[in-house]
Parts: C-alpha cells; sequence; structure tokens
C-alpha cells in the first residue's frame, strides 16, 4: 500500500500497445514523440522498429550507447531525418551537419566555452537572474504558467551572453516572440522525418514555419552585421558572439561568414534557450511537489550575497536537484544517428543507412538500470548506483565529441536560475493542473506548468 506521506512519482506519460501500423504510429508521433513509444522500451536492451521506407533500432545498452556516440561515432553520424524538419531555421548550423565541416565548426566554436569563459559570462547570467526574480514579484499570488516565465528568462541568458543585449532590446524580442510561434509549428513533424524524399520535392511544414524561421534568420542577421561592423572598428563587447566570430579555425585558418554564423546563432538560441527553459520549468515543478528539497534549496541559496562565480561550488543541492530533473525529464528526449556500415549488435544485423534511436527518456528511467527510476531523489547521486549510472548511462547533453558544448554553461545557469528564485519565493502546485508530459522538440507539457508563488 503506497505511503499516504510520499508524493507519487512525477508525472510520465503511458506508452502505446505494442504494436501499431505505421500510419497509426504517425499519428501519435505527431502528438507527442513519447507516448508513441511502447512501454516495453523501459526494460530493453535494444528494439527494433520496421517500416517500408527504414529500419529503426533503439539502443538502451549503455556499452553499445557507447559504441556510437563515443568510441566510433564517425561511423554513425547524425541521421538526416531530424535535419529536414530544422533546416529552414538552422540551416547548415553544427547541430546538423557532419564529417569534415561539423569538426571545423566545432573548431571554431568550442574556445568560446572554454576555461574561463564560463567565469566571463556569470555576470550576465545572474542579471538574468535578477531581471527574472522582478518579474515574478509581479506574479505573487496568482497562478503562473511557468513555462513562459523560463523560456523569457533563458532567452535574456542567450542574449545577454551572446550579444551583451538583454531580452527587452528591440530585436531580441522579436526573436524571442517569433521563435515561439516556430516552436508552436512542431517543425520537425514532417513528412520527410518518416519518408525518403528526393530535394526538390516540398517537406509540407505546417503554416508559419518556413515563415517564422526566415523572420528569425533576418533578425539574427541584424545583430550579426552590426556585431561584424563593431568588430571591425574595436569597439566590440567581449562576449560569446565576438569570440566566435573572431576565432580562427586552426587548421584552415578561416572564419565562420556571414550565413554560417547566424546558422550558429540560431542553434545557440535553440539549444541555450529552448532546453534550459523545459529543464527549469520542470526542476520548479518538481520542488513543488516536494517542499522539503525546496526548503533545502532554499537555506544553501543564503550564499548568494554578492555577485561572484565562486558561489557556484557552494550551490550542491542546487546542482544534484537540477541534475535530477534533467534526469527524469531530459530536455532532448531522443537523438538519432544513422550506420554507415554494416553492424552486428546483440546478435541482430544492422544494415547500412539503419536508424538508431538513443533516448535520454527511456535510458534515464532504465529500470534495468536505475533505482527507483522514475521517483524524484536527488540524494541518488551521492549512492553507488547513482555514481554508476551517471558515468554510463546519464546523457542529458549527450557525450562523446557530440557532446553539447554548452553543457558546462546550463550547468552554471541553471542552479544559479533555480537558487535564486527560491531565495525570494515559496512555490506550490495549482490544483486541477498537473502537468502533462509531451515531446516535440523538447519535453514539454502539454498545457504547460502551473504554479503559485508566495514571498519568503
Amino acid at each position: 500500500m503506497p505511503d499516504p506521506r510520499k508524493p507519487p512519482n512525477p508525472p510520465k506519460p503511458q506508452g502505446r500497445p505494442d504494436r501499431v501500423s505505421l500510419l497509426q504510429y504517425a499519428k501519435l508521433f505527431r502528438k507527442d514523440i513519447l507516448s508513441a513509444q511502447p512501454d516495453r522500451l523501459y526494460r530493453a536492451w535494444m528494439a527494433e522498429f520496421k517500416t517500408p521506407f527504414f529500419r529503426s533500432f533503439m539502443i538502451n545498452q549503455p556499452d553499445l550507447i557507447k559504441t556510437v556516440l563515443k568510441d566510433r561515432p564517425d561511423d554513425f553520424p547524425k541521421s538526416g531525418r531530424i535535419a529536414e524538419g530544422l533546416r529552414p531555421l538552422l540551416g547548415n548550423s553544427v547541430f546538423l551537419t557532419n564529417g569534415d565541416s561539423w569538426k571545423r565548426q566545432r573548431r571554431i566554436i568550442d574556445p568560446a566555452f572554454e576555461g574561463g569563459r564560463l567565469k566571463d559570462t556569470f555576470p550576465a547570467m545572474w542579471e538574468a537572474s535578477e531581471a527574472m526574480v522582478a518579474r515574478l514579484h509581479e506574479q505573487v499570488g496568482k497562478p503562473v504558467e511557468i513555462e513562459e516565465e523560463t523560456s523569457h528568462a533563458a532567452a535574456d541568458v542567450i542574449f545577454r551572453t551572446l550579444f551583451s543585449i538583454p531580452i527587452d532590446h528591440e530585436i531580441a524580442t522579436q526573436v524571442f516572440a517569433r521563435f515561439r510561434d516556430y516552436q508552436r509549428s512542431q517543425p520537425i513533424l514532417n513528412l520527410g522525418a518518416f519518408v525518403p524524399l528526393p530535394r526538390w520535392m516540398p517537406r509540407f511544414f505546417r503554416k508559419g514555419t518556413r515563415e517564422n524561421a526566415k523572420v528569425i534568420r533576418d533578425l539574427i542577421a541584424q545583430l550579426t552585421d552590426e556585431r561584424m561592423r563593431a568588430i571591425q572598428d574595436g569597439s566590440a563587447p567581449d562576449d560569446l558572439a565576438t569570440k566566435i566570430m573572431t576565432t580562427q579555425d586552426p587548421v584552415t585558418g578561416d572564419r565562420f561568414d556571414a550565413q554560417e554564423m547566424v546558422d550558429q546563432v540560431a542553434i545557440f538560441f535553440l539549444a541555450g534557450h529552448e532546453t534550459s527553459a523545459s529543464a527549469l520549468a520542470w526542476t520548479l515543478y518538481l520542488l513543488a511537489i516536494h517542499p522539503d528539497w525546496q526548503e533545502k534549496l532554499a537555506q544553501e541559496a543564503t550564499v548568494l550575497e554578492q555577485r561572484d562565480f565562486g558561489v557556484m561550488s557552494k550551490l550542491r543541492l542546487s546542482r544534484d536537484v537540477f541534475r535530477e530533473a534533467l534526469r527524469l525529464y531530459p530536455p532532448v528526449p531522443m537523438m538519432v544517428r544513422q550506420s554507415t556500415c554494416p553492424e552486428r549488435f546483440r546478435n541482430r544485423n544492422v544494415p547500412i543507412g539503419s536508424q538508431l534511436v538513443i533516448s535520454p527518456w527511456h535510458l534515464h528511467r532504465h529500470e534495468r538500470l536505475w533505482d527507483n527510476p522514475d521517483g524524484f531523489d536527488p540524494d541518488r547521486w551521492g549512492t553507488e548506483n547513482g555514481k554508476i549510472c551517471q558515468r554510463a548511462a546519464f546523457i542529458p547533453f549527450s557525450t562523446g565529441s557530440r557532446v553539447c558544448t554548452g553543457a558546462g554553461f546550463a550547468m552554471v545557469e541553471g542552479p544559479l536560475i533555480l537558487s535564486m528564485i527560491l531565495r525570494h519565493f515559496r512555490i506550490e502546485t495549482v490544483s486541477g493542473r498537473d502537468p502533462v508530459p509531451v515531446a516535440h522538440l523538447t519535453v514539454r507539457s502539454r498545457d504547460g506548468i502551473w504554479l503559485k508563488l508566495s514571498h519568503r
């Protein structure tokens, strides 16, 4: 009999029946990627899905994931099926490219996120956190759709750290508004994601997808053009955009041209804003249903007396809670690779061209790996099981050579904003408005995440 004093496990979508037709699967997938998958994937090491057009394998076995993502990434490049939907916005950005093109892009981008650059961006993160707290003071006592607030804060962080402008800058405001419209059009859900199509054939995007992508790219181009002129006349601030635009590829000696920089800024905004917003919103919800942890973090947040990067080493509990939220609700629920040579995994033949799906959502909740896989337990990271799984089965930022460039960035931003909020507010759920996880671009709640705030 369940303990009535113990909060129930956080919400998790119910899986589909084990066998469905391709048409049924496409309809389910269009509604939500997560509930379109069968529950057996939380126990399986590997599963095969056949369609008339391609074969797909989901792999949950840690050593197979290591083979694909860490040991032999060149043999398993990113699948073009995800690119089908995102290319109108992201062009040939580092998120979509493979091979030498991708390696060149990473050589130019990575230095901006290395070493002391995190410390350099910390003041901008602090200012965005303070701005979010100021906005939330006006929402006290009322139901708040917290995903909207975390989206606003995450976008603010991106613009402050990338271009040294706040979210209320005219262009930043327009990009943020247009991106929300773009996200709602569910861009990855198009015919090309399911059926191999020639390049000349239309992809049949939902209304607004292409238009919003074009407007966003035009606005970003204004920012990059202005920054290039500032670099040339010596007035550019020392932020991430300047660092990236002035970095030469150590192999070829070239820099990003204007078009390439628009591509990269688009993915920085997508990856750095959309994913952070999702992670922060779910973390706040988890704390709302676990007030004991909320109080622990509020007490820890008393160290935030002054804007000093050194405080991050003191936010241990906040980091563990944020990490647990990333485990339960990984912002990017699935990653797709493609085999370029014949393979044999777990006594199954994997033909050339097969789609290899690695699902952080299922891996992070795998019943044969994690203790209490569906429960919220930030203490797990200090246990032997937690330490083993963190090394082998925890990949919210991917792993290997294609690990997210901004992973360290996110692990500063998330705990800092979280602690800043809890230093000022208590949070609780809104009766009758329990969130329902769904996944399209990222893992969000179908009808938002509604919370109520009160002053401490």
